[in-house]
């Protein structure tokens, strides 16, 4: 094994070049080779000394593998995911592989580079609907039962959490958005709002903010970043102005 190998892995932000962060920039510029989903690589150009090599949007830890594998060999790679790459991205999946994969994995530079993820692009947007407690969650049902995401949505809005839901929907799992709002309605006020956050930061940037009664899924596609408000969170309405949406720093004693 070359001791010179490296894998760094970055996040893209959003999707706006301004919220990719400086040092994701440099870590991208001193490596041999980047690689990643295409659309994300695709963000970045690729200097004369470097190899680009796309994947699609499947089959992470096989991505994983082949990335330790030419850092292994002595590259500088650099794994390009979307966002922070710690948040339902390519992150955890190169821990996965160096923790099943062979020992000199174990050995080598890795460095995780944290980036802008989808849910605070979109609270910036829309005001401060972070501003308390939250969480988030990924809708997909690829990886995880999908009993185990409502009950987690169920436990999450029970307990006062906003939510932030990544992956809402897609052309393979279409109906899993509509029905987790109807599960939260059962449990949420009616007038909470869910904000609809699409490319945010993108020139084609969509967000709209409905209250929970009108939430559907076909309002939302996987480029869309779902924020589900709190009992607590709070809409402020401005003339000729998007409402601010925001969820306050304090919360009242339970009852």
């Amino acid at each position: 094994m070359n001791a010179q190998g490296k894998l760094t892995v970055i996040g893209t932000g959003p999707g706006s070049p301004e919220q990719m962060t400086p040092e994701a920039l440099r870590a991208a510029a001193e490596a041999d080779e980047l690689m990643g989903y295409g659309p994300y690589v695709d963000r970045l150009p690729v200097l004369p000394h470097q190899k680009r090599v796309a994947f699609d949007n499947r089959e992470e830890l096989e991505r994983a593998r082949i990335a330790l594998d030419r850092a292994a060999a002595g590259a500088r790679v650099c794994m390009v995911s979307g966002g922070d790459p710690g948040v339902f991205a390519m992150a955890a999946a190169v821990c996965e592989a160096i923790e099943h994969g062979p020992a000199e994995w174990r050995t080598l530079d890795i460095a995780v580079m944290p980036g802008v993820t989808a849910m605070l692009a979109v609270a910036a947007r829309a005001g401060a609907p972070l501003g308390h407690d939250f969480c988030a969650m990924s809708l997909s049902d690829n990886l995880k039962p999908w009993e185990v995401v409502e009950a987690r949505l169920a436990a999450a809005a029970g307990a006062g959490f906003v939510i932030a839901l990544y992956n809402p929907i897609s052309k393979a799992r279409p109906w899993q958005l509509g029905r987790a709002f109807e599960l939260l309605a059962g449990i949420l006020p009616a007038g909470t709002p869910v904000i609809f956050g699409r490319a945010a930061g993108r020139p084609d940037e969509r967000i709209a903010t409905v209250p929970l009664t009108e939430a559907r899924g076909e309002m939302a596609d996987m480029a869309t970043c779902v924020i589900i408000g709190s009992p607590a969170t709070r809409v402020v309405d401005r003339p000729g102005q998007p409402p601010l949406v925001y969820s306050p720093r304090f919360a009242e004693a339970a009852t």
